[in-house]
């Protein structure tokens, strides 16, 4: 079975991909350079890649700075200590207009292509940022118009989206990408790293993982390094 894995670099997609190879699928790595700030995740997603053996790595432009909109495509400062624990007030400005839905669709065209009916992607429901795009009321509906939105789908094939981390906590999604052997030194997270490259141990994406590492009792071998 093929699956088109969306591939960032960073460690919930890192762990999505490796589910999806101990579920037998040949994988399809795709990442998208998108403009972002952050563009230390594109040499890990290759550094993942290399280390799923996926069948092939595509990486595709689409620059998302002329929309504008988000601190990550921009010169906006990144928000940095705020408390990831607390309720969600307002969606952060790291949210990146239709994201997902964009990634999601240069997938979907990929995999017509490829003649493969599954995506995979890394998005999570419960810790994490407060954005859209990654609740299953999202995904539901993405599978609802790739039905209609593609030759494959009004012919009778079925796409699916897999979310394998979209319920669990950034500890569990640690704890089982270390039952399956995965080296997270490979990943990078922080939306707004220093000039060398470092996590700046601030940004909530910095928070949310420091803050899984703890639950789940294991030393981050990035912050190692």
């Amino acid at each position: 079975m093929k699956a088109v894995v969306l591939l960032s670099g960073g460690l919930d997609s890192y762990t999505a991909a490796a589910i999806a190879r101990a579920q037998h699928f040949a994988l399809h790595a795709l990442t998208v350079h998108y403009g972002q700030r952050h563009a230390q995740e594109i040499d890990a997603a290759r550094a993942v890649a290399r280390a799923l053996g996926v069948e092939r790595h595509l990486e595709l432009a689409v620059d998302l700075r002329g929309i504008g909109g988000s601190s990550l495509t921009s010169d906006q400062a990144v928000p940095h200590d705020r408390d990831v624990t607390a309720p969600l007030q307002e969606i952060p400005s790291t949210y990146v207009p239709a994201r997902n839905t964009i990634f999601l669709s240069l997938a979907l065209g990929w995999a017509e292509v490829l003649d493969a009916r599954d995506i995979v992607i890394g998005v999570n429901a419960l810790d994490y940022s407060g954005y859209p795009d990654c609740r299953p009321e999202f995904i539901s509906a993405f599978e609802s118009l790739a039905a209609v939105a593609t030759r494959a789908g009004v012919e009778g094939a079925r796409f699916r989206v897999h979310t394998p981390l979209i319920a669990l906590s950034k500890a569990e999604i640690i704890r089982r990408g270390v039952q399956l052997d995965l080296d997270y030194g490979l990943t990078h997270s922080c939306y707004n790293p220093t000039a060398a490259g470092r996590p700046c141990g601030r940004c909530d994406s910095c928070l949310l993982r420091a803050r899984g590492f703890m639950h789940a009792g294991i030393p981050d071998p990035l912050v190692m390094r």
